[in-house]
């Protein structure tokens, strides 16, 4: 039997504390210590080994953003933010995800009894803590070992990458073979991503120059009242418009819309041209945005070639989605396991056998550059 997960759990309150571990007690779990602010979990870790945090933001003495960096810059390993869905709690979670932590959950839900929000909220926080302990991310960082590298990066600012100018070799999972495959220049492109997403599209968006001929559409798993700051967020970093999408917008090339939490992003054909449509239907989807929803628009709307892309996530969102636009002749990409936080979407896109490159994410952006011969 495998060793069971380490947890430290790291948070002001000693409710939330003891709620947290009550919550995750189980035979493959295991809370090997909590502590009050930053501070004191800077001290805890070393002597408590934990393979991850959950970590909160607000608390005295070390707030989580400072201990967040230290964490990175010391101890890299996984960490999981407790989040409050607030505009200033979105921020302050997107700073988190910028510096290196891979996930959060939000804490506005009742954790005092067992009515379905503590029920959901418990389900939600052992498939994270369960699915990031073993982030490929963290694979060679196991043992707590001072950082030797660079410090981390500034918030907001994606990691110094280098995307090629040349075609890009990367690994075809049908044929084993490193060469881009042929394929006629794509008019729209489609997007999705979930747990890591935006950090894979913060190390990636940015390369993207400002010429591109297509408008992007992005499904990011994402809470309603985090993706227009997201969007705001990467506007200031990237080369393109980024925006929140809304509903009746006319898609542009250079342009990037970003699904709003909460509601699907379709795409239709209307007069000759591209429309955004955002609409609660399909409500039977577990995720509202769905990559799915999204691929299966595009695949009904585009007579033309399109570029699909699936990105780092949980589950398998977006593979179906995927399959149906390659049997339309689309050139598909999928995020290689080496720079996935969790190799969940990208992995059952490729299963299906519906995927023409793997690559890890910092070669996405050269990839892009040479379809459309940038």
């Amino acid at each position: 039997m495998a060793e069971p997960i380490r947890v430290m759990i790291v948070d002001d309150s000693s409710f939330m504390r003891k709620s947290l571990e009550r919550m995750l007690m189980s035979e493959d779990i295991h809370v090997v210590g909590t502590a009050r602010d930053g501070l004191d979990a800077l001290e805890k870790i070393p002597i408590l080994k934990p393979d991850i945090l959950t970590l909160d933001i607000e608390m005295p003495k070390m707030d989580g953003l400072t201990c967040l960096k230290k964490i990175m810059a010391e101890f890299p390993m996984p960490v999981l933010m407790v989040s409050s869905l607030t505009h200033e709690g979105a921020k302050a979670t997107l700073d988190a995800l910028a510096l290196g932590a891979l996930d959060f959950i939000p804490k506005e839900k009742k954790l005092d009894g067992t009515d379905g929000d503590a029920l959901s909220f418990q389900n939600d926080l052992l498939e994270k803590v369960k699915r990031l302990a073993h982030s490929p991310k963290f694979k060679t960082h196991r043992h707590l070992q001072p950082y030797a590298g660079q410090a981390p990066p500034r918030v907001g600012i994606p990691h110094p990458i280098k995307t090629p100018s040349a075609p890009v070799m990367a690994v075809s999972p049908k044929s084993g073979a490193t060469t881009l495959p042929a394929q006629p220049r794509a008019e729209i492109i489609v997007l999705g991503c979930s747990t890591g997403g935006p950090k894979a599209l913060q190390d990636f968006l940015p390369y993207l120059p400002k010429n591109l001929p297509v408008p992007l559409l992005i499904v990011q798993h994402m809470p309603s009242s985090f993706t227009r700051p997201f969007a705001e967020r990467l506007n200031g970093i990237c080369q393109l418009e980024v925006k929140e999408a809304s509903n009746g917008d006319i898609p542009q090339p250079g342009h990037i819309y970003i699904a709003p939490g909460g509601i699907h992003m379709h795409v239709r054909s209307q007069l000759g041209h591209y429309v955004i449509e955002l609409n609660p239907e399909p409500s039977s989807t577990l995720h509202r945005p769905s990559v799915d929803v999204l691929f299966q628009s595009a695949f009904d709307a585009c007579n033309s070639q399109i570029l699909a892309i699936i990105l780092t996530g949980m589950g398998a969102d977006g593979a179906q989605g995927m399959k149906k636009l390659k049997s339309k002749g689309a050139y598909t990409l999928a995020e290689a396991e080496s720079s996935c936080v969790v190799y969940g979407m990208p992995k059952a896109a490729v299963e299906l056998g519906c995927v023409d490159i793997v690559a890890p994410i910092q070669e996405m952006a050269g990839i892009l550059k040479h379809h459309f011969q940038l």
